[in-house]
């Protein structure tokens, strides 16, 4: 019997632990860490914001769904990796600490087969002084959304009282990734004031590491628009003019003060923006894991890149921007090293950014990370467990299924404003994800394959795959044949 353990339970973990569970049954087993009790439709969070969802109609325990699927849940937070096991023993293994179901504080040494790192990522708030004081909102988690519901509705309050507002939405750091949470959101917050009536009361302004409007960490894109093609530059830029607010590009938030960020532009100069209400997204690290030899010697630096996300089999010497390739990205999410370990999702180490490098002047890099959440974290966690479970049953030796972001496409549907008969949201084809100038000399994306529409229907397809991916993350009748 083999043991695959799967550290994380969010897409791409929960994607990989489904699908390995039904493909092995009960010959082998599944085992899941993560301190999370609850799994999270993440992309709904931007309704929780603006209380347009409940908390309850985005989250759901994960216990009884690994119970009925055969998957072993440890709710634990997973600490070390230790491949090569320990002196006495040569079964890789790593540490736990468990943070919930009646073992609270208590310790383990967990052994593994094979290992799936899909822990996602820690968001770094500290990164930014001041990001984490509770001066701005988040809605990262469903908790954060639900705080930032109540500070909107309060904001809310103020503006029907006559109280003008400033509002402040985008990005914390020069290294943020996650644009498009905050393009949505905004879109959303403004949407809700003049739901509200009160529209008029409100300055709206966007503040983003992008160098353009529309470029969500892609590096921007040509697509399809009604027979026509567009850049996203100018498909963003107007959704922001016609909606009458403001935007800040090119920022790198370097402090955050009750009422006030001050932040560095790509040209060098320094700026402040004020504001009444703030939703500001974090950076992203590696959730800080360390990695242990036999000998016990630190080999964190083998196994980890310094951001914290995990190595995998991604070109990491591609260097300088002009020689970076589409083939630089990962295509089994195998660990060089050690053969059976993988990484899927958020948790992988990138090769390098997608968009243009930028610094400041002063050496202060402001330029979008690699976007890896939704519909590639799911692929990609499914092709890992297919290929796991492929070795597990000795069809094989090598991975067996790839999921590059730089071989596939992907589907994103952002909703600017939620309303059964108002709502609006985009809804874009991206193919490839990472652009392939080689083989699309021009725009390095298929212009077939990556389309771009705006409407009430592209809402209510959101709508659907909220409760369709509701549904299959747990693992109801039919659950296999919904896409990722």
């Amino acid at each position: 019997m083999a043991r695959l353990v799967i550290m994380g339970a969010g897409v791409a973990g929960h994607t990989a632990a489904s699908f390995a569970s039904d493909w092995l049954g009960k010959e082998h087993e599944v085992v899941v860490v993560t301190p999370n009790s609850q799994w999270n439709w993440i992309p709904s969070n931007i309704w929780v914001g603006v209380g347009e969802m409940s908390k309850d109609e985005v989250v759901f325990p994960l216990a009884p769904v690994y119970e009925k699927a055969g998957v072993d849940y440890r709710q634990a937070k997973a600490v070390s990796v230790h491949p090569e096991g320990k002196a006495d023993s040569d079964a890789p293994y790593i540490t736990i600490e468990y943070t919930g179901q009646d073992k609270e504080g208590q310790s383990e040494e967990l052994t593994y087969d094979y290992l799936i790192n899909a822990t996602g990522p820690k968001l770094n708030f500290g990164a930014t002084p001041g990001l984490d004081a509770g001066h701005t909102v988040s809605v990262c988690t469903a908790d954060h959304a639900v705080h930032a519901n109540v500070e909107l509705e309060n904001l809310i309050e103020k503006m029907k009282k006559g109280e003008k507002q400033k509002i402040l939405i985008g990005t914390g750091h020069g290294m943020c990734t996650c644009q498009g949470a905050a393009f949505e959101y905004i879109f959303n917050v403004e949407h809700k004031l003049k739901e509200e009536g009160v529209r008029d009361m409100a300055e709206i302004t966007f503040i983003t590491n992008e160098s353009f409007l529309g470029d969500f960490g892609m590096g921007g894109l040509h697509f399809k628009v009604g027979g026509f093609v567009t850049s996203s530059k100018v498909f963003a830029e107007s959704l922001y003019a016609e909606r009458g607010m403001n935007w800040i590009i090119g920022a790198h938030v370097n402090k955050v003060e009750a009422g006030k960020v001050t932040y560095e532009l790509l040209d060098g100069s320094a700026g402040e923006a004020e504001f009444d209400f703030s939703m500001l997204i974090p950076p992203f690290a590696g959730v800080g894991f360390t990695a242990f030899d036999k000998a016990g010697e630190d080999i964190t630096s083998k196994l980890f890149a310094p951001n914290g996300f995990m190595k995998v089999d991604a070109k990491y010497d591609a260097g300088a921007y002009e020689n970076w390739k589409a083939s630089d990205w990962p295509r089994t999410l195998q660990n060089p090293d050690y053969k059976n370990i993988f990484a899927a999702g958020i948790a992988f180490a990138p090769p390098h950014i997608i968009s243009k490098p930028m610094s400041s002047p002063n050496g202060t890099p402001i330029n979008p990370t690699p976007p890896r959440t939704g519909m590639p974290s799911a692929m990609m966690g499914k092709a890992v467990a297919a290929s796991i479970c492929d070795m597990i049953k000795g069809k094989t030796n090598e991975p067996t299924h790839t999921a590059s972001m730089s071989e596939m496409g992907a589907a994103c549907v952002a909703s600017a404003g939620k309303g059964l008969f108002n709502g609006t949201a985009a809804a874009m084809t991206v193919y490839p994800i990472i652009p392939d100038f080689e083989k699309y000399p021009g725009t390095g994306r298929d212009l077939n394959g990556t389309t771009g529409e705006i409407g009430l229907a592209a809402h209510w397809v959101k709508h659907i795959l909220h409760h369709a991916f509701i549904w299959k993350a747990k693992l109801k009748p039919g659950w296999t044949l919904i896409p990722e």
